[in-house]
């Protein structure tokens, strides 16, 4: 025999409560006397009612989704962030929605404009130049950005890269290198933040440095541009690599050509993903807090969901993690 399933006016009947009272209380959309909601819970639990996701966005004018776009899922920078986003999401009662770009800028806007009419508020991370991002603004859901921005109105997080590359370097310096060089991605408007740090750092130690670009943030790349960087004329005492990934290529590719790490040439990188652990030698790193990243991110875009105004930025502090990879120039 089928059961019968409770119903909202059963929950009500039951309550001693209006219809309108019970669907304010499961949707959040209105608090009641410590009473009332104790009475109505009591019966939800006895009837073992379910709230229609459907009806309730109708009634609310939410979904509870979240849009969240990273540039590659595979990467574990981002895979961290989702998971600080995702737990602050679920606390509050939501869902998240992920959006891979695959670091197409060509793939965004589509993506996103599709992605708006699913959700309450959307999270972005973009390779897209601002002058070309007003369209955002647009989509009519709240916004908040992974990166510095200086002209668009849009709240922001960002780790303190500056910063995290300035230590970095700083500590290079103190170990005794002299020539040092970074592999950057210039597509990425946070390779410019650390090229900065890491130029400052140098220029106060009178020293110069050597940059190489990358077309892709990715270990495959890192292994590819090994051989112009350590076989030519004098290879670098240390390299700073964009991210670990490429750091992690630039390694593996390094010590096939016969070439000791850190004895030759000292390595390090930027997201201290966890693969950076395994390798041999272990990989330092600047840690940029992906997961506090996401979560301070999301917790933003539910203030914002909830008509309050929080800050319009968001820094957070990077750590400097020192293993095997860097050591002291002999």
């Amino acid at each position: 025999m089928k059961k019968n399933v409770a119903t909202i006016r059963d929950v009500a009947a039951a309550a001693g409560v209006s219809t309108a009272t019970v669907s304010k209380f499961v949707n959040g959309a209105q608090r009641f006397s410590p009473a009332v909601e104790a009475t109505i819970k009591e019966v939800i639990a006895k009837l073992g009612y379910r709230s229609n996701p459907l009806a309730a966005s109708m009634i609310t004018g939410r979904t509870k989704s979240i849009g969240l776009s990273v540039l590659d899922v595979s990467n574990p920078h981002f895979t961290s962030i989702v998971k600080g986003a995702n737990r602050v999401a679920q606390a509050h009662g939501y869902t998240v929605l992920l959006v891979d770009t695959e670091e197409n800028p060509g793939r965004e806007r589509p993506l996103l404009e599709a992605l708006s009419r699913r959700v309450d508020g959307i999270i972005v991370f973009s390779r897209m130049v601002e002058a070309e991002m007003d369209w955002m603004t647009e989509l009519g859901k709240p916004l908040v950005f992974f990166g510095r921005l200086t002209r668009l109105d849009i709240p922001w997080v960002i780790s303190d890269d500056h910063r995290g590359a300035y230590m970095l370097t700083r500590h290079l310096v103190s170990l005794g290198h002299k020539r040092i060089a970074y592999l950057g991605f210039p597509r990425s408007r946070r390779d410019e933040e650390r090229l900065g740090g890491i130029r400052e750092c140098l220029a106060a130690h009178g020293l110069e440095l050597e940059v190489h670009e990358g077309s892709a943030p990715t270990s495959a790349e890192g292994e590819r541009v090994c051989s112009a960087i350590m076989l030519g004329a004098e290879h670098p005492e240390a390299l700073i690599c964009y991210n670990d990934l490429m750091a992690l290529g630039f390694m593996k590719s390094a010590q096939t050509l016969g070439f000791k790490l850190p004895e030759d040439i000292s390595v390090a990188g930027f997201d201290n993903i966890q693969y950076g652990l395994y390798t041999s030698p272990p990989l330092t790193t600047v840690d940029l807090q992906s997961e506090r990243m996401g979560s301070a991110a999301m917790e933003k875009l539910l203030a914002a969901i909830d008509g309050k105004t929080p800050p319009n930025t968001t820094t957070i502090e990077p750590q400097l993690i020192l293993r095997g990879s860097v050591a002291k120039r002999s």
